[in-house]
């Protein structure tokens, strides 16, 4: 079986094993001993986490002697987070940006000041938005504005529901912003140009990458970094890679949710659990998995995996992500209109 068919049967998991409005096996000490945590978290992190929660389980037994298993859920981010807010027993939370969790803390179920209890703005690995293609680039698509050429079939997923569909409207409005000196008129007609060519909007950037890769629809997919990555190792002879002059530095962020984690007592290993990320053996499986590690120097090991060169922009560019959610995906933000254009 293909490694590519292994990953789509995880998309399937948690809508039929775990479920968004609660988990198979509840969370805490159950009478065998075993602690469980739940882990809410996006789309393209699944094979990630798969390998990263036996590393865990195995450091937390030979630590304390205690047995601990961390349950699974998966989808689009903004899905993921909506699902927690509305009841979802999640422990923690690993999402694609850092928008998604403010909504859960808004809530009243992360406490304030989340974004500094960890590392690096709470954010253990980063990524980044690039172009796949299938081998040999037959449309020979370069940059952005190759996107809205006539004749080009562009995958990306919804950014209503995908915190990945958001970074990638982000890159493409950062390159229009410097293509066209910040005329907004001309930047919202390139990028009603770019959306016009999308020909499938998946609620996720997993269904957007299976799409583009089971299905064979479109002529690229506009990609989180560690999903094509992930996909040219599994098809080498099949896709290929290609950085645009500019994209943008992709931050995941990861919180504990207190009021489960409380209620659960299951605090002090919530944040052990967020806290591995950052060794070192965790930052290695971080890089194996097409993520840039935070730690920059084992990020350089993965020189040969990640282009470093390429011209990556940040959220801080925009303002921040409350200033982006206020302008552009808001009902009726510049998403709106380009799309309903």
């Amino acid at each position: 079986m293909r490694k590519f068919k292994k990953r789509l049967f995880l998309f399937l998991v948690p809508a039929v094993v775990l479920g968004l409005a609660g988990c198979a096996k509840p969370t805490g000490k159950d009478t065998s001993g075993t602690i469980t945590i739940t882990n809410v978290s996006y789309d393209p992190t699944r094979e990630f986490y798969v390998a990263y929660n036996a590393l865990f389980e195995k450091y937390y037994s030979e630590k304390t002697g205690k047995q601990v298993e961390v349950v699974q859920s998966h989808g689009g981010s903004g899905g993921q987070a909506r699902s927690v807010i509305e009841g979802a027993k999640a422990d923690v939370v690993t999402l694609a940006l850092a928008h998604d969790i403010t909504l859960i803390e808004k809530a009243g179920l992360i406490k304030p000041g989340w974004i500094e209890e960890f590392k690096g703005n709470s954010s253990p690995y980063t990524s980044s938005i690039v172009f796949l293609v299938r081998k040999g680039n037959e449309k020979g698509i370069k940059d952005w504005d190759d996107l809205i050429r006539d004749g080009v079939s562009v995958i990306t997923p919804d950014p209503k529901s995908s915190g990945g569909a958001c970074w990638n409207f982000l890159a493409a409005w950062y390159y229009a912003e410097n293509q066209f000196e910040d005329q907004e008129d001309q930047m919202k007609d390139f990028m009603a140009k770019l959306y016009n060519n999308v020909t499938v909007m998946d609620s996720g950037a997993r269904g957007a990458t299976t799409t583009f890769v089971e299905n064979g629809q479109g002529d690229v997919l506009v990609a989180w970094e560690n999903e094509a990555i992930m996909t040219v190792e599994e098809y080498p002879d099949e896709y290929e890679i290609v950085s645009p002059s500019l994209s943008i530095l992709a931050e995941p962020s990861v919180a504990i949710v207190d009021e489960n984690a409380d209620k659960n007592n299951t605090q002090d290993l919530a944040k052990e659990y967020l806290d591995y990320l950052y060794t070192d053996e965790a930052q290695r499986m971080i890089g194996e998995y097409g993520y840039r590690p935070s730690n920059q120097t084992i990020l350089k090991e993965f020189s040969d995996k990640f282009d470093l060169n390429m011209k990556l922009c940040t959220i801080d560019d925009f303002g921040g992500w409350d200033a982006v959610y206020d302008k552009f995906f808001v009902d009726g933000g510049v998403f709106d209109e380009i799309y309903g254009n």
